[in-house]
């Protein structure tokens, strides 16, 4: 059994993965996640692709990570298997990712949510960090990525407490982008998704990478960062059309040169 599906056309531009484990509420074990860092990256090396947008089903996006891989391991075990070096190549795709999240996005399911882009959430959705209620704490990102998402105070709350919020709270919150009733969750992702194929693919690019890289560095640093990327725009045929469309008053067609 494919733990992932990969739609290459879904729409023009935009490619969608859906996890495939619905019995299990979509919990993130290492063939899963192998199969998507693997899919991330195929598509990362398809020039039709523009955006790639990643969901579950309106039950769950992802419950967490598959305990009954962990339970029985050794912190060696653990040390060997080295299971988050899957996210770190996730966390490298350089493509804009959405999450299109419904229902469940707990533990690894919210960590993988918060590796995506942006969030776009349904009115069922749940975030939550709730490994210490099993005795363990986030590992694959969760104490940092939330953190910055919304704050000291929140995070430190919902990873000391394993409490749940709602897509609502998610947003007041800044943690996703949108919530929408969930019918329309995917629609709206859709929607954001084909927005941004629409832009030139090299600019959105450099953006996103410079947006992430204002989590990792200081100001200085980030604003270097920012700016080389900028005039690396100008090497681009992109470039050149957007801005010339934009004088010529018609819209720009990018090709992604």
């Amino acid at each position: 059994m494919e733990f992932i599906k990969v739609n290459y056309e879904y729409k023009k531009h935009i490619a969608l993965i859906e996890l495939n484990r619905p019995k299990e509420l979509n919990a993130l074990n290492l063939q899963l996640m192998g199969e998507l860092r693997d899919a991330l990256k195929d598509l990362d090396n398809n020039d039709e692709v523009r955006v790639i947008i990643i969901t579950g089903n309106e039950k769950a996006f992802a419950a967490g990570a598959d305990i009954k891989q962990m339970s029985d391991k050794s912190a060696v075990d653990m040390l060997k298997i080295d299971q988050f070096s899957t996210w770190d190549q996730i966390r490298k795709t350089k493509k804009p990712l959405i999450a299109a999240v419904s229902g469940f996005a707990l533990g690894g399911g919210c960590e993988l949510a918060m590796t995506c882009d942006m969030i776009i959430a349904s009115e069922t959705a749940r975030f939550g960090q709730p490994e210490i209620k099993i005795g363990v704490m986030p590992g694959a990102g969760g104490t940092q990525r939330l953190t910055k998402a919304v704050g000291k105070a929140r995070a430190m709350e919902l990873v000391l407490t394993g409490r749940f919020i709602s897509g609502e709270e998610a947003v007041q919150y800044g943690l996703a982008n949108k919530v929408v009733p969930v019918e329309m969750y995917l629609y709206e992702a859709t929607k954001l998704a084909e927005e941004i194929a629409e832009m030139s693919p090299i600019a959105a690019m450099l953006a996103k990478e410079s947006v992430n890289r204002s989590f990792e560095t200081h100001l200085d640093e980030g604003l270097t960062f920012e700016r080389k990327n900028f005039y690396l725009t100008f090497a681009s045929e992109d470039q050149s059309e957007g801005m010339n469309a934009f004088i010529e008053k018609r819209r720009p067609q990018y090709k992604g040169r």
